[in-house]
């Protein structure tokens, strides 16, 4: 048990998690979620497509956070971890809102948790790593392991989409929260998943050989599951003439 992890999953950490919609606002719009069915399926769908990749992305820096003790070569590592996150979200306006996530968490957690991981993290990607990324480290400076890492990056994935579900559509807030207990199998499953990937600490490859090759990434066969549809919602809402929240 470890009591970190609760405030690193409570919406009411101050990083601007509230202003993301994880997509809901313009399937809203578009018609795609008008009630619980719809969001139960949208839900579903996000959890097992950016909800995995976040998982382990999140999973593979908090382990990093926890190993990187050498200042140089830990910026080598935390921009290559950051870029396979980049590699793996097709969209530019979803790549933007990760980023901006990212930073502000890094410079929240900075203050929470001071730790040398997060202050090489913001050196290694001054202008915002990618959210799952600086969530790993945050976890990790506060002292969860890969697992609880990949955890709330799971529920994160699911719980900001039903919070504005509620805002947008008025919906029951006890109707949607028994939609996110009923997901929980399905987030502990995806929490595992996301650890079981194949990476440098669980000696896919040898750490030392892959941190120095090139252009192969330590991290190459993270999940990289695609979501198209949350990409073109994504870029159809930043064109929108009206915005309750930035993605």
């Amino acid at each position: 048990m470890n009591a970190a992890l609760l405030l690193l999953a409570d919406s009411r950490l101050p990083a601007g998690g509230h202003a993301h919609s994880g997509g809901v606002e313009e399937a809203v719009r578009a018609g795609a979620v008008t009630g619980l069915d719809d969001l139960a399926r949208f839900l579903r769908g996000r959890l097992a497509t950016a909800g995995l990749v976040a998982a382990a992305l999140a999973a593979a820096a908090c382990e990093l956070a926890s190993t990187a003790a050498d200042a140089a070569p830990a910026i080598l590592r935390w921009r290559r971890l950051d870029a396979e996150a980049d590699a793996r979200t097709s969209s530019p306006a979803q790549r933007e809102a990760a980023r901006t996530q990212g930073r502000l968490l890094v410079r929240t957690a900075r203050r929470i948790w001071p730790s040398p991981a997060l202050s090489s993290l913001a050196r290694a990607v001054p202008d915002g790593a990618h959210h799952p990324v600086a969530l790993g480290a945050t976890a990790a400076a506060a002292g969860c392991d890969p697992g609880q890492a990949a955890l709330a990056a799971a529920y994160a994935s699911v719980t900001g989409p039903a919070t504005a579900a509620v805002r947008l559509l008025g919906l029951d807030p006890v109707t949607v929260h028994r939609l996110l207990a009923d997901l929980a199998p399905s987030l502990n499953e995806t929490a595992c998943a996301a650890c079981t990937a194949p990476h440098p600490e669980h000696g896919a490859v040898d750490p030392d050989d892959a941190w120095t090759a090139d252009p192969d990434s330590p991290w190459a066969a993270l999940p990289a599951t695609a979501a198209p549809a949350l990409d073109l919602l994504a870029e159809n809402q930043l064109r929108a003439a009206t915005r309750l929240f930035v993605s």
